[in-house]
């Protein structure tokens, strides 16, 4: 039996979707939104803001839909459909921003859900206007729920096959022993610069304060966002940034201090014990 979601996955390895995908990437990191770009992530939250944002349109178009199976009630299915509109710009401009990023994979499903998303817009919006003029307007809006609900499953396909928003660090504490772990000499973590070791099968990336009493930090080593090796990264202020998408974290105890990564980074306590420089991770399964 052919897989039924074969042609969506064939959209993954679209490259010819890159010539739309590269350029709505480099248009979003362009757009001026400052300190609102990690309030559209929802790292405020601890997690992404725009499945909560969806709601509204989805929930307005919805009920609207059902008032238009009825008679009498084309004022208050009007309202709905103008509510869902409203509630529709936030939405997308929070999705824009996670899309933008994402892997090349995620990118290419992702450019076809916006571009499904923004058609089902033109059709509330074109409904909308038919409607406020004394027409119905129906069969615009059934036209706009039926992308909409084709732009959602592709919503979940990217969120629940790709992957995307979810994560990446929570297995970490499932994939370590309790207790201590050695991981070398202190010789082996030069001030100032970073060091990857394996703590089972898990990287965990040791940073040796360059200046005062030397203390070493570590932080499991791929990033909370989409895995990205964090000590290949930018070390900074106490904080190391993702090389891949920029998600930056505090070494001394791996809280998010700028997206686009909405979860903390599972942070390692350091102790010097017979010689050797032990980590272990609260919480380990």
């Amino acid at each position: 039996m052919r897989n039924p979601l074969s042609k969506i996955e064939a959209l993954e390895n679209a490259r010819a979707l890159d010539r739309v995908a590269t350029p709505y990437r480099e248009f979003v990191h362009a757009l001026p939104l400052g300190r609102a770009r990690d309030v559209l992530h929802g790292r405020w939250q601890g997690h992404p803001l725009h499945p909560a944002l969806v709601q509204l349109p989805i929930g307005s178009w919805t009920s609207a839909a059902l008032l238009d199976l009825t008679r009498g009630n084309e004022r208050a299915a009007r309202l709905l459909v103008a509510v869902g509109l409203a509630g529709a710009l936030p939405a997308a401009l929070s999705g824009a921003v996670d899309s933008a990023d994402q892997l090349p994979e995620q990118e290419r499903v992702g450019v076809v859900h916006a571009a499904a998303n923004a058609t089902a817009v033109a059709l509330y919006a074109a409904s909308l206007a038919v409607r406020c003029r004394g027409g119905s307007g129906r069969m615009l809006g059934f036209a706009g729920l039926t992308v909409a609900t084709a732009g959602g499953f592709l919503g979940g396909h990217l969120a629940y096959r790709q992957a995307a928003g979810v994560n990446h660090s929570e297995a970490v504490p499932h994939l370590i022993g309790a207790g201590w772990h050695a991981v070398g000499a202190p010789e082996e973590f030069p001030r100032g610069r970073a060091v990857r070791r394996l703590v089972g099968e898990v990287p965990v990336l040791l940073m040796r304060d360059a200046q005062g009493v030397g203390e070493v930090h570590a932080l499991a080593d791929r990033c909370a966002h989409l895995s990205g090796p964090l000590s290949e990264g930018e070390f900074s202020d106490g904080c190391v940034t993702c090389p891949w998408h920029g998600s930056t974290f505090r070494l001394t105890d791996g809280a998010c201090v700028a997206g686009p990564s909405t979860a903390p980074q599972p942070s390692f306590e350091v102790r010097l014990n017979d010689g050797l420089v032990e980590v272990r991770l609260p919480g380990a399964a």
